[in-house]
């Protein structure tokens, strides 16, 4: 079944449930992937899987950046809603590469695109985000990227 799919069903069920905190977060991302729909021209076909797992990677990153801030600021209620809220939103997401599986992803892209210093990072880092498709954190692969090309 489709991401969006799969959320529309979910939403329906959490709401027989009475899940409110669901509820409201699938709403949330049905209304930003019709957004994205919508911004790009693509209402009636719908959006690619991949450009939905985008989404949500984008989703569930401003929801940890959102729960880091609440912690500096002393509010733990809020920082556990969104914490909560990523968790929900990352249930729709592939699963995170291990650190090992990313480190051999990296390596062999680093070697594939014959990358030797820290100009071609941002070729490498593209490349690896592409590949892992949604199933890897941005700055975990940036961490990776940098270590092997700084050697």
């Amino acid at each position: 079944m489709k991401i969006k799919a799969q959320i529309d069903e979910d939403i329906k069920q959490a709401m027989l449930a009475g899940e409110k905190t669901l509820v409201t977060t699938l709403r949330g991302l049905k209304s930003e992937i019709l957004y994205e729909e919508v911004a790009k021209g693509v209402r009636e076909e719908g959006l690619g899987e991949d450009a939905v797992i985008d989404l949500l990677v984008k989703e569930a990153k401003k929801r940890q950046e959102s729960a880091d801030m609440y912690d500096r600021g002393g509010s733990a209620e809020r920082s556990q809603a969104e914490s909560e809220e990523k968790k929900i939103i990352e249930k729709y997401l592939p699963s995170q590469l291990s650190n090992e599986e990313l480190d051999k992803l990296v390596s062999s892209v680093i070697i594939e695109l014959k990358a030797t210093n820290m100009s071609d990072m941002g070729k490498v880092i593209s490349s690896v985000k592409s590949r892992s498709r949604g199933s890897a954190d941005g700055a975990t692969i940036s961490k990776i990227v940098k270590e092997k090309l700084s050697v």
